[in-house]
């Protein structure tokens, strides 16, 4: 990512981290969905905001090959629920 990406990127994932917290998320839940949002950046090296459908379907594509379910279904609730409370959209699962 270049430095205003990675500026965008953690802008946004304090944000997540706040809105996790104040949600009342237990430690555990909050570690689950933050490193959800981080392997999204991670996968394609930009910040999760400029993420399409597209994009969604190749990352979720390509966890299901390389995790088990239970780390799938984090990653979509935590994505959920980054889109939801942090970027004020609405999230359609794929």
């Amino acid at each position: 990512m270049n430095t205003h990406d990675q500026q965008r990127f953690e802008f946004l994932y304090q944000q997540h981290l706040t809105n996790l917290t104040l949600q009342g998320k237990r430690p555990a839940t909050i570690d689950a969905y933050s490193r959800a949002v981080r392997r999204l950046s991670a996968f394609f090296d930009r910040s999760p905001d400029t993420m399409t459908t597209a994009d969604l379907k190749q990352y979720f594509a390509s966890l299901i090959a390389t995790h088990s379910w239970s780390t799938v279904k984090l990653d979509r609730n935590g994505l959920q629920f980054f889109y939801r409370y942090t970027l004020d959209r609405q999230w359609e699962w794929l």
